[in-house]
């Protein structure tokens, strides 16, 4: 596959096979995908691969944060777009197809709830990458780097028959990972990857997204 093809083919990846993902995999993938640009060659990026006993017992204890109630605070606080914007528009687009091809209604409370916590689960992947920095690292500077290494790391899986899903429910509740990953509080955890093998038979698995066009979001200045 080459990379054009890549770029063009990934998508978010919402269920998985059960199959183990290989550590000599995991480990190649991260080798290629820390090839990426970083502001003067800082490289802040750091990751946790978790897997098998430990994402099982992260996945549990995020669903139980996530039922009862308890407050999260995430090391990177995601704000929501502003409704009536059309990054909104795309937001709730996108979720429309999902639902559509998952079968829950807009008054299903419970398929919602059911489908929300996919995302702190991992989307039942066999394994997630979590991405840390240090905080020594003066926030937001790091983030360009960060998108750059996580765009890595969901192409290069193609390679391998790999599928991905970028969340950031997987970092909402840091002190679970803490816990049971042993990330230290000296870190800044950025955002997850679920990884494995895709299940494509899964309904949401099918959802294809659009892009804008480049004419409306392009500015041409003296080109020729």
């Amino acid at each position: 596959m080459d990379i054009e093809e890549a770029i063009r083919t990934r998508k978010s990846i919402r269920d998985f096979k059960p199959d183990t993902v290989p550590k000599e995999i995991l480990r190649e993938i991260l080798e290629i995908a820390t090839r990426a640009p970083s502001a003067e060659n800082s490289q802040p990026w750091e990751f946790t691969v978790i897997a098998r006993d430990v994402l099982d017992n992260i996945r549990q204890a995020n669903i139980e944060s996530l039922n009862s109630g308890a407050p999260s605070n995430p090391d990177l606080h995601a704000e929501g777009w502003p409704l009536g914007s059309v990054y909104r528009q795309r937001q709730v687009e996108i979720a429309k197809q999902i639902f559509q091809l998952m079968e829950i209604p807009r008054e299903d409370k419970e398929k919602r709830t059911r489908w929300m916590e996919r995302g702190f689960r991992y989307f039942n992947a066999p394994a997630a990458i979590i991405i840390s920095v240090d905080r020594l690292a003066h926030y937001p500077r790091p983030l360009f780097d960060i998108g750059a290494v996580t765009q890595n790391i969901c192409l290069v899986a193609l390679k391998y028959g790999l599928g991905t899903c970028i969340a950031n429910q997987g970092v909402t509740y840091p002190e679970v990972l803490r816990k049971f990953a042993g990330i230290p509080a000296s870190k800044r955890m950025m955002i997850s990857i679920a990884i494995g093998y895709p299940n494509y038979d899964f309904p949401a698995n099918k959802v294809v997204s659009t892009r804008e066009p480049v004419e409306n979001i392009t500015t041409w200045c003296g080109s020729q």
